[in-house]
């Protein structure tokens, strides 16, 4: 169990939750803004506990997506205590070349929900469909024609 060592403000957090998100746009290091324990679910990926594991799943992310723009001027952020959420949309690319753009294609709309304390993510909760290429579809024919 970690002990909290320091009052956040709810900007700091939220500063904390941005950080994170363009990290990922700008291929930074987001890996450092997790405590060594934390708890990140992704979906079809299921709960990675610690950072090693976190680590391996953006590796097999990032070799998925070639380019991700999270859209902040949209964002949506709510606080309490340690929780911030935050709601938006994003546009990329795959690693072969399919574009994704919020409201143009299914893909893009997503829901973070953290829980930062002494300046580090302790757990993180992404909610999309990670289907961003929509070739899904044999089990969803609304995307065929996509």
């Amino acid at each position: 169990m970690t002990i909290t060592t320091g009052t956040m403000t709810p900007e700091q957090r939220i500063s904390v939750a941005k950080e994170f998100l363009l990290r990922l746009d700008s291929g930074k290091d987001a890996l450092e803004l997790f405590d060594e324990d934390a708890l990140y679910y992704f979906p079809k990926r299921g709960l990675m506990r610690g950072k090693k594991e976190i680590a391996i799943f953006f590796e097999q992310l990032g070799s998925m997506l070639g380019q991700i723009s999270h859209h902040s001027i949209y964002f949506d952020v709510v606080t309490k205590d340690d929780l911030v959420v935050v709601e938006g949309t994003s546009n990329g690319v795959t690693a072969d070349g399919t574009e994704w753009w919020a409201h143009r294609t299914h893909a893009g709309a997503w829901c973070d929900v953290f829980e930062i304390r002494d300046f580090k993510i302790h757990r993180l909760g992404t909610y999309l469909d990670p289907d961003y290429a929509s070739a899904d579809t044999q089990r969803y024919p609304w995307l065929q024609g996509h």
